[in-house]
């Protein structure tokens, strides 16, 4: 449909045409197709359009496929559906006083902020799409995807922030208690979450990788707890049959996935919407590339570690589409569980290093104001 209509109604409506008005915008409509690791990654530019404009009202235009992951802001007013007609419909009817398409290529998104009555239409200009939007940006595969988005607040003057600012993602009560009833004893306890689950075979890394990276962590004391949806259940029983793991796999939402790696000490997870989840915790992680570009999705920062073989094939993803592999996904499988059992370690140190470090600063400054006292 985007191939055919979306580049025949590009060409045919009328280019945006840029309007003055300096008032502060009080309603704000975000577009945004694609999974849920673009919802993630969108919530800090959401974050930062309300600490600017905090009496603005942010609506999102999204998919089914991705609007869960908008349930962890509470900037948000209104959730729309493309699928649902009469979401489509409320939206097209309504004004607004800022679009932002944040799709990157596609050009349906485009159409349907260049049909929604707006004084500002902001969007990437990859295409003949940049003729629908008041403001272009350009839109580069070489920056991380937060960045990305930050970049379409510019024309707001808005800029990114030097630094990360997780934790970005907030839970609510209801999903931490489900997640410490279905986590039972291991609730009081560390534990590594992994996520063995991915969109597409290419993206896979098998259930035999995870089960002898769960059984080396069980080794040193360490249970694993799985996540994932229906897809996942099997897999997630082989990686933890003969141990003190659990599969919650099919078994919860995705606000209780969250609780669920929140309570954790580290994830392991391929590219996915689950590893910018745990990125959006701000949670140590454990990241395997290959298909995927790692430069526009791997996790920033000395928390994160990023295995990826950098073969010379690797990434193929354009612009979300990802092709058949003709030799197996290499990319990933190369990736040894040695590699990724070293890695989770060293987050385990690290962090457990500086959490003593905290401790004995706290434990010192106590002991300072007792002496005061």
């Amino acid at each position: 449909m985007d191939s055919l209509l979306g580049q025949l109604l590009v060409r045919v409506l009328p280019s945006a045409i840029p309007s003055a008005d300096d008032r502060p915008p009080r309603s704000i409509l975000l577009i945004r197709p694609g999974g849920i690791g673009d919802a993630i990654l969108l919530l800090p530019a959401i974050r930062a359009l309300k600490a600017v404009y905090p009496e603005a009202a942010i609506d999102i235009l999204a998919e089914k496929r991705n609007d869960q992951g908008f349930s962890f802001s509470p900037h948000i007013r209104q959730v729309f559906l493309y699928h649902r007609a009469p979401d489509l419909l409320k939206v097209l009817r309504r004004r607004y006083d800022v679009v932002i398409d944040t799709e990157q290529w596609h050009r349906l998104s485009a159409v349907v902020a260049r049909l929604i009555r707006s004084t500002l239409r902001i969007g990437y200009g990859t295409n003949e799409r940049k003729r629908l939007f008041t403001h272009a940006v350009s839109y580069s595969h070489e920056n991380y995807e937060t960045d990305s988005f930050f970049n379409l607040l510019r024309p707001l003057g808005i800029t990114a922030p030097a630094t990360s600012e997780a934790p970005f993602v907030e839970i609510d009560h209801a999903a931490r208690m489900r997640a410490g009833e279905l986590l039972g004893d291991l609730a009081h306890r560390p534990y590594a979450v992994l996520f063995p689950g991915a969109s597409i075979p290419e993206r896979r890394w098998g259930a035999d990788n995870f089960r002898k990276v769960a059984e080396a962590l069980e080794g040193e004391g360490i249970p694993s707890v799985i996540v994932g949806g229906a897809e996942d259940v099997i897999c997630g029983t082989k990686i933890v049959t003969g141990s003190r793991g659990v599969n919650l796999g099919g078994r919860t939402s995705l606000a209780e996935t969250a609780a669920v790696i929140d309570r954790g000490a580290v994830l392991v997870s391929g590219d996915s919407g689950i590893l910018h989840l745990g990125v959006g915790l701000g949670k140590p992680t454990v990241s395997l590339f290959g298909p995927g570009i790692a430069k526009k999705w791997a996790p920033r920062g000395e928390n994160h570690i990023v295995l990826n073989k950098n073969l010379p094939c690797s990434p193929c993803t354009l612009f979300g589409t990802t092709p058949k592999c003709p030799i197996g996904a290499r990319c990933l499988q190369e990736i040894t569980p040695d590699q990724v059992i070293a890695a989770v370690m060293t987050l385990l140190t690290r962090n457990s290093d500086e959490k003593s470090r905290t401790q004995i600063y706290a434990e010192g400054a106590d002991q300072a104001r007792k002496t005061e006292s």
